[in-house]
C-alpha cells in the first residue's frame, strides 16, 4: 500500500505542531515538507499542496481560503482547521461522533472542516438534545468555557510563558465580551438552534485543557424530563464511541459522587488525549452539562487526526492511543 502524502499548511502553529507529533512514529503516511524560507510563497505552498493526498490547513481564516484556491489536483483533499468553511455546505463537519451521517461524509469528502475548540464540547452536549427532541430550538441557551492558554495562539503562549508578564496574566481573563465569537455560527447551525447562545468564555493560566459548561432549566425544556433521563440520552448517543463518553450522573448531593470527581471538575484533566468526557450534574430543575477535553486534542489536532484516518478507512485511533 502506498504511503499517503501529507502537506501541513502551517506546520509552525499549535495546531500544526501538534499534528505533527501526532504523526511521530506513523508508518502509512509521508510528510511534505516546504523551506522555510518558502513557507508565505504562494507558488511553493501550491506546489505542496497539489503534490499532497491531504492537506491540513493550520492558517488564519484568509490563509485558509487563499490556500484552498491554490489547489488544483482534484485528488488533493483538504482539512482547515481554522473558522473558515465549518458552515459551507460543500465542506464536511468533522466530528464523527455527532451522527453515523457525519462519519460518513467525512470518509467520503475532498474538504473537512475541524470544529472549533469550544464548539466541539457545545455541539457533544446539545445537538443530542435538539436531536432527541428535549432541548427545543428556540432555548435561550448559555454557554460559559474556560481554556488553557495554548488555544489562544502562539503570540498568546508567548505571552504567558513570559517571566515579566503582566499580573493580569494570573487570573482567569473573560473575553468575546460583544458576543461576536467565530465559534458562534457553528454552535447554532450544527446544533440545530434557532439563535446563537450567550457564549460567555474564559482563557485561564494553564497550558491546555476546556470544560464547555452548558446550564439548563427543565422547566424551559420541551419534554419533561429528569437530570438522569438527560444523562441517558448522552450516554446511548455516544454508547459505542471511541473517543466520548458520559460519565455516571453526578448525583444531586455533595456526597452523591458517582462521577468520581470529588464534587469539582477540572478543565485540564484530559491533556495530551484525544478523549472527551461528558458530565450532567445537578437537580431535577437546574441541570448542568459539561464537556471537558483538550483543546489541543479533541478541539484541534486530534480532532483532525481522527479525520485524516476515517478518510484513510483506517482504525480512527491509529496514533491517538
Amino acid at each position: 500500500m502506498a504511503l499517503a502524502k501529507v502537506f501541513i499548511d502551517g506546520q509552525e502553529g499549535t495546531t500544526g505542531l501538534k499534528i505533527r507529533e501526532r504523526f511521530a512514529g506513523r508508518d502509512d503516511i509521508t510528510l511534505i515538507r516546504i523551506d522555510e524560507n518558502e513557507r508565505k510563497n504562494p507558488e511553493a505552498r501550491a506546489a505542496c499542496i497539489n503534490a499532497s493526498d491531504f492537506t491540513f490547513l493550520c492558517l488564519p481564516d484568509a490563509a485558509a481560503r487563499e490556500a484552498v484556491a491554490l489547489r488544483t489536483n482534484p485528488a488533493t483533499r483538504i482539512l482547515d482547521a481554522s473558522t473558515a468553511h465549518r458552515t459551507a455546505p460543500d465542506w464536511a463537519y468533522g466530528f464523527p461522533e455527532l451522527a453515523p451521517e457525519f462519519r460518513t461524509r467525512i470518509a467520503e469528502a475532498a474538504q473537512v472542516a475541524v470544529p472549533g475548540c469550544y464548539a466541539s464540547g457545545f455541539l457533544a452536549l446539545c445537538r443530542p438534545l435538539v436531536r432527541a427532541g428535549v432541548l427545543p430550538p428556540d432555548y435561550p441557551v448559555v454557554c460559559h468555557a474556560v481554556s488553557g492558554y495554548s488555544g489562544a495562539g502562539k503570540k498568546a503562549v508567548a505571552q504567558y510563558e513570559d517571566p515579566n508578564r503582566t499580573p493580569d496574566l494570573d487570573a482567569p481573563r473573560q473575553y468575546a465580551l460583544t458576543q461576536r465569537h467565530k465559534h458562534l455560527p457553528e454552535m447554532r447551525m450544527i446544533a440545530g438552534l434557532a439563535f446563537d447562545p450567550v457564549f460567555n468564555p474564559y482563557i485561564c493560566d494553564f497550558f491546555c485543557g476546556m470544560a464547555v459548561t452548558v446550564p439548563l432549566h427543565t422547566r424551559l425544556l420541551a419534554k419533561s424530563v429528569t437530570a438522569e433521563n438527560i444523562r441517558e440520552i448522552l450516554a446511548a448517543h455516544y454508547d459505542e464511541s471511541r473517543f466520548v463518553r458520559c460519565l455516571p450522573f453526578a448525583g444531586e448531593n455533595a456526597a452523591d459522587d458517582a462521577a468520581g470527581l470529588g464534587g469539582f471538575i477540572a478543565a485540564n484533566n484530559l491533556a495530551g488525549t484525544n478523549r472527551m468526557e461528558l458530565v450532567v450534574s445537578g437537580n431535577n430543575e437546574r441541570v448542568i452539562l459539561t464537556a471537558r477535553f483538550d483543546n489541543l486534542g479533541k478541539g484541534a489536532s486530534g480532532a483532525a487526526v481522527q479525520c485524516l484516518n476515517i478518510m484513510l478507512g483506517i482504525p480512527e485511533d491509529t496514533g491517538l492511543n
